[in-house]
Formats: C-alpha cells, sequence, structure tokens
C-alpha cells in the first residue's frame, strides 16, 4: 500500500498520544543512513530513530547476529535463568560503564523502565525518599521517568498524580544565560538556584537522588556547563546523594564520547541509564551501577519477563562490536568537527540561526526571528518540512530547535548531501519561498 493508504488504515485504531506529528510517511526499510518510505521515496535519515540507530539501519553484523540467535532461542525470561548472550553482555557493558570500582548491570526493555530502577535502587540504598531532576529533562514516558521529566506539559497534564518525592531544578540552558555573564559567573548563578530547594523546604540528609542529563537531548541538545555541573556533583558526594546520568539519548558515541560523562573529567556517577542504542534499536535498556548499590534490591523488586532476552542482547553485543570495529566514537567526534563548522558557516549566513551546539554527530540547531531573537517555531516547520521535500528526515524539539542525530556509520558522501538539502531549504526561507507552515507539527 501507498503512504497515504497505509496511514489511513493505521490511524483509525491508533492512539494519537503515541506519536508526535511530522510527517506523513510510512517507513518501509533502511539501510545504514538511507531510509525508504512505502511510496519508495529515499531519504537521509538525520534521525537515527530518536537515536536508537547508532550503528545504522540494518547493519549486517547485528542482522546476523539477530538472525543466528532468533533461529536457536527466540525467548526466554532472564527473571529466572540466564541465557548466553546476556550472560556475555553483563559483563561486558559493566566493563564499559564510567563509574568508579565494581558494577553491576540490570536489564530493561526501554530507557524509561532504565530511568524507573534508577529510582528504586537510588531509594533502597540510601533509605531516603526525595529525587531531584532538571527542567528540560525527558526521562522517559512510565510514571517514575515521566515523573522526573520537565520537557512537555503534555507528559503531565491529565495523568497526575505522579511521582511523589520529585523536586525539579532549573537545568542551565543557554536562554537562562543573562547578557554579558561569564561561564563561570552563570554556573555559580544557576548553582545557586539549584541549591535553593535544599535551603528552604529539601532536606538534603532525606534525598535519595540527584539525575542529569549531561547534555540534555530533547530539552535541546545542551551540554551542562562544567563548572556548574561539578558544582552538583560535589554537592551530592558531600551530602550521601546519589548521582546519575541518563545515557539513554546520548550515550554509545552519540556525542563523540563513549558517554556524554566522559566529556566531564572528574565526574564518575553512581549510576547510568542506557537504552535506545545498546541493540541498534531493538526493545533493550540496562542500568549500569555501583555494585554496593545494585545489590541492595532483591528480586524481583525489578525483573522484567523479557527485559535482557536472548535476541535483543545478542543485537547489543553486536552493536557494542561494531562500535569497537569500526571506531564509531572516534568516527562521531571527526565527523561531529565537520558537522560543527557547516551550521557555524550557515549561522554567519542566515540571521535566523541563533546558537548551534553540536557535540559529535549530534546537536540542536536555535531558529529564531531575527528582530526579537526568540524562537520561531513557523520557521523551524517550514525548514524541516521542506527538507523533507527534498530528501532528508530532520525533526524539531521545543518547537524551534533543529534536531541533527544522523547515524554515526553515516557515509560521508551522504553527510555532505545532507549538508547541502539543508543549505538550499535555509536558503529557500531567507529568501521567502516558503511561505506555508504545516500545522500542528512537533512537540
Amino acid at each position: 500500500m501507498s503512504n497515504k493508504e497505509t496511514l489511513a488504515k493505521e490511524q483509525a485504531a491508533y492512539s494519537k498520544a503515541a506519536r508526535i506529528k511530522y510527517f506523513n510517511i510510512v517507513i518501509k526499510s533502511g539501510s545504514g543512513a538511507i531510509l525508504t518510505d512505502e511510496d519508495n521515496h529515499t531519504y537521509i535519515d538525520l534521525l537515527s530513530s530518536a537515536s536508537s540507530t547508532n550503528t545504522g539501519h540494518c547493519h549486517p553484523h547485528v542482522v546476523k547476529a539477530i538472525q543466528a540467535q532468533a533461529s536457536k532461542l527466540i525467548q526466554y525470561t532472564p527473571a529466572y535463568f540466564a541465557t548466553s548472550e546476556e550472560a556475555t553482555l553483563a559483563p561486558r557493558l559493566a566493563k564499559l560503564a564510567p563509574i568508579d570500582g565494581p558494577t553491576k548491570v540490570a536489564f530493561g526493555n526501554s530507557g524509561s523502565d532504565a530511568n524507573d530502577a534508577i529510582i528504586k535502587f537510588a531509594r533502597a540504598y540510601t533509605g531516603r525518599q526525595y529525587l531531584v531532576s532538571f527542567t528540560g529533562a525527558y526521562h522517559g514516558s512510565t510514571y517514575g521517568s515521566i515523573s522526573t521529566s520537565a520537557v512537555s506539559l503534555n507528559m503531565s497534564s491529565k495523568i497526575g498524580p505522579l511521582l511523589p518525592g520529585v523536586v525539579k531544578v532549573p537545568f542551565p540552558s543557554p536562554w537562562e544565560r543573562l547578557k554579558g555573564e561569564t561561564d563561570d559567573e552563570f554556573s555559580d548563578r544557576m548553582f545557586e538556584s539549584f541549591k535553593l530547594p535544599f535551603e528552604t523546604y529539601l532536606p538534603a540528609e532525606e534525598t535519595a537522588l540527584i539525575e542529569i542529563e549531561a547534555i540534555q537531548g530533547d530539552g535541546g541538545f545542551i551540554k551542562a556547563p562544567e563548572r556548574f555541573l561539578n558544582l552538583v556533583y560535589q554537592f551530592a558526594q558531600d551530602h550521601g546523594i546519589l548521582f546519575a546520568v541518563d545515557e539513554v539519548n546520548q550515550g554509545l558515541g552519540r556525542s563523540g564520547t563513549m558517554w556524554s560523562i566522559d566529556h566531564f573529567k572528574d565526574v564518575h556517577p553512581d549510576l547510568i541509564a542506557v537504552g535506545k542504542s545498546i541493540a541498534s534499536g531493538l526493545p533493550l535498556s540496562a542500568v549500569l551501577g555501583r555494585k554496593e548499590i545494585m545489590d541492595s534490591l532483591d528480586a524481583p523488586g525489578n525483573a522484567y519477563t523479557t527485559a535482557g532476552n536472548p535476541v535483543t542482547t545478542a543485537a547489543a553485543n553486536a552493536t557494542l562490536d561494531v562500535i569497537e570495529d569500526e571506531h564509531l566514537v572516534e568516527r562521531s567526534a571527526e565527523l561531529g568537527q565537520q558537522t560543527k563548522n557547516f551550521f557555524n558557516q550557515m549561522k554567519k549566513k542566515f540571521k535566523f540561526i541563533g546558537d548551534v551546539r553540536i557535540y559529535g554527530l549530534n546537536g540542536g540547531i536555535d531558529i529564531i526571528d531575527p528582530k526579537t531573537g526568540k524562537s520561531d517555531v513557523i520557521a523551524a516547520n517550514k525548514l524541516i518540512y521542506r527538507i523533507f521535500e527534498l530528501g532528508a528526515i530532520m525533526i524539531t524539539v521545543r518547537g524551534n530547535i533543529l534536531r541533527f542525530q544522523p547515524p554515526l556509520v553515516i557515509k560521508e558522501t551522504d553527510l555532505q548531501r545532507a549538508f547541502s538539502i539543508i543549505e538550499r531549504a535555509m536558503k529557500e526561507l531567507s529568501e521567502g519561498k516558503l511561505t506555508e507552515s504545516p500545522a500542528n507539527m512537533g512537540w
């Protein structure tokens, strides 16, 4: 069937709460960084299925591992028995963790339940109840992770009460920065805002967890200032509060380092959440944490029937092979520099480009009204729709921020072709040629 026919059939039975609307296409197949829809149109993928396919679509090594395992054993629950692929993956992930000391692993099905598990382990280990997260955070859609998220009102509207004991503090986003403020002054001021709850109503000695995205994803692709994050980390250390990093979006080479927290030299989290690309998009997640924390819960406190199943863990082992063998972390850093150079050139050419934030093959580009300097959602929607028409898939976050996350295996020729498409769309926008603004797109 065509895109139109397939969508018409699906939409009659599909909940509107389950999809953020962008383009009316149905993805039929993918290879590397190229997607094909039901109408046989091809697109350069600049989204990587929301950063869940860092190794690209249908990587031969991953496909072979999935096929081989599926022919032997598709499912037996690790809630009762180990399987060979899961038993191989657990110590492999523990060895990769950016955590000081012995590390253990617990598997789940998605980044959402990984962040829920962090809450459970933190409360169990500390015996404390309160949880601290940041504005702009996206941690997931299960009740625990949606409670610690703060990027969209639709994630809290109509579904309360959410998890009790959650306190949100301001993330140091660039639009919070005062004119003329230095990096240190900005970090110090935002740290004072961070401390305010602890000085007025939130007892530090009753706080179990501080969780942060070292580089916020859906919040706008924003790296926390190093001084700020170091201050928060030291605060956690001083008060016996566990420090967790959500690596679901930004881990596994996405930001030009293996983990986003690797951008910060002296920060060693107690717990991290991993998901999305760990199994090249198959439903698998993991919590990695210090041994004593991960031993604070007894079964079945964090057991799931399908978590860490044989096929998804086989895919994950193959994914780690690809990241290592094809040097994807280094490739992300190298191509990320090309990407940063390109968007900085575009910023010089087009006044509607505000801040450019690129970390590896990964980042956000603010689209603004040149007259006011404020967010321009309409212009951003015009851009991504024209980019789509020209043969590339790019979306927005927070309405006006272009999201750039191609697979780490993207061919340089395809990356350059994507740059040409983006530049053409921007040129047409600057010339007033993009007059139609698609309605109801994006977050």
